[in-house]
């Protein structure tokens, strides 16, 4: 797949699911504010609560650039975390290394943050970890790998070229982003966690 097709794609889904995926999509969904398709301008008939649940879920997927498969795990382990466990699954999501790679700036979209760590750019306290789901503790410290950092993407995020289309970094990540390094200080709390969700309706979707 190319990189057009791709984009084109992500512009399509985040029109379906009514949240803009990547920075190019913010554009297109700024002029068109409405599902694709034919009938994308009609005003949506009343859902049924499952399409509610559904539509959810798939943003959740979405944001975090998971497969159906990945999300399900997420969720069944999340189910075996105390507390609440909408919660529990966002918070587990969010330390899987791709991405808080993402939050710290050191990739503009999930999909690249991804990249960067299957390409082996990513160290986890100075060790090469190549598995995106990887589950980042707290106190660990994220770095892009010397060798990689004198890379054109690298130094543009060292440049803060990114901070413009990404949330401000959570208050969990003690980022020097001229470093391109990063700390995980503490476990992500869901209310700062910088995600477009209704996680209770995504509890309710799996366990029905």
């Amino acid at each position: 797949m190319t990189k057009v097709t791709r984009a084109r794609r992500q512009v399509r889904l985040s029109r379906a699911l009514g949240l803009a995926l990547t920075p190019k999509a913010v554009k297109h969904f700024e002029k068109r504010p409405y599902p694709p398709g034919e009938h994308g301008r009609a005003r949506r008939r009343t859902e049924s609560d499952y399409a509610v649940r559904l539509r959810e879920k798939q943003r959740l997927r979405a944001q975090y650039g998971l497969r159906e498969k990945q999300l399900a795990r997420a969720f069944e382990e999340a189910r075996k975390t105390p507390g609440l466990t909408g919660e529990a699954l966002v918070e587990n999501l969010e330390t899987r290394l791709d991405a808080l790679v993402l939050r710290a700036g050191f990739a503009r979209t999930i999909l690249q943050a991804r990249q960067a760590v299957v390409h082996r750019h990513i160290l986890v306290d100075g060790k090469i970890v190549d598995r995106p789901s990887a589950q980042v503790k707290v106190g660990q410290t994220l770095q892009v790998k010397p060798r990689s950092q004198t890379m054109v993407p690298f130094q543009v995020a060292a440049a803060g070229a990114h901070r413009d289309v990404l949330p401000a970094v959570p208050g969990y990540l003690d980022v020097q982003l001229e470093k391109l390094t990063a700390v995980l200080t503490r476990r992500p709390k869901r209310a700062e966690v910088p995600v477009t969700c209704e996680v209770q309706l995504v509890v309710e979707y799996y366990s029905r």
